[in-house]
């Protein structure tokens, strides 16, 4: 494991200018070094003794601050990390453009440099494809899976197509996340973002999904306009034997992990215990939450 903050000022100097200096989270701020890229990564402060490591992974063009909502919440059960991955958010970038397998092994090679073998992640758009590819690569080091609102695939070709659904999905969303996204967006620039897209649309979402041999939990937003309807879902998910919990909450659109934070930690909490879905006690009337499928090799519900 590498010192959580990299030597030399150079490397002092540009993280200075990548951020504010003023800290956006409750979770400690910190940076390491993997493969020469300086990585920015939030983590729990304290994390509770003994508790699993769970990772959360960011989608397109954004860093994992959109995230933190979610993260937030859980950090005081899981030891929670939230990294900008290579070439995202104020992460420096890799020598070569990273595709979704790419980042999968990034991801494996930042847990690494943490010292951890196992891990639970969660992820938000192109992070659950990054999230199949690390499973598939590394089926030994996943514990668990959540895959909130998965993007990529042929729902979200052609390019065209999918600009038009992220257009709609702003409109449904808080209007506080641009604020958030934004400079993200603008960093990540359209060179990237054009590259980033044809890699996402190649990779074979749906089919990785499906192969996860892992507990997994598919959360989805009634009105996201990137994600094909409850039906077909459900209807797609019923063709094989899988591992999958699928869970629909009423009234979020795609960025779940910032809009619905509460009902995403609480239903987080309850897929790990393995216990039944409920609605959130503590977010009465904002959303429901709906289970819509749950697969025929999925952990049973504990009676404890």
């Amino acid at each position: 494991m590498r010192d959580r903050v990299s030597t030399g000022s150079d490397a002092a100097e540009r993280r200075e200018r990548r951020g504010p200096k003023r800290p956006t989270t409750t979770l400690a701020e910190r940076w390491t070094n993997v493969d020469g890229v300086d990585v920015f990564f939030r983590e729990s402060p304290e994390p509770p003794s003994g508790a699993p490591v769970m990772m959360h992974v960011h989608g397109f063009g954004l860093s994992g601050r959109y995230l933190l909502p979610t993260a937030e919440r859980l950090a005081g059960d899981f030891h929670t990390l939230v990294p900008d991955l290579p070439g995202f958010g104020r992460s420096g970038k890799a020598a070569t453009a990273l595709d979704v397998p790419d980042l999968a092994h990034a991801a494996a090679r930042f847990l690494d440099d943490r010292g951890i073998e196992r891990v639970t992640l969660v992820g938000n758009s192109m992070g659950c494809p990054v999230i199949c590819e690390f499973a598939h690569h590394y089926p030994d080091r996943i514990e668990r899976a959540v895959l909130v609102s998965p993007a990529g695939g042929i729902f979200n070709q052609p390019l065209r197509r999918a600009m038009g659904q992220i257009s709609r999905d702003g409109t449904r969303e808080p209007p506080r996340l641009m604020r958030v996204v934004t400079p993200d967006y603008l960093r990540f620039g359209v060179p990237s973002t054009v590259r980033m897209f044809k890699a996402l649309t190649r990779y074979p979402s749906l089919e990785r999904m499906l192969a996860l041999r892992i507990p997994t939990l598919a959360v989805l937003g009634d009105r996201d306009p990137l994600m094909p309807g409850p039906e077909r879902v459900r209807y797609v998910a019923e063709q094989t034997d899988n591992h999958i919990l699928i869970v629909q909450i009423e009234g979020a659109a795609h960025a779940i992990n910032f809009s619905h934070s509460g009902e995403l930690a609480h239903l987080i909490r309850l897929f790990m215990a393995d216990r039944p879905i409920v609605d959130d006690p503590n977010s009465p009337g904002h959303a429901r939450l709906y289970e819509i499928h749950r697969g025929s090799q999925h952990p049973p519900i504990s009676e404890s």
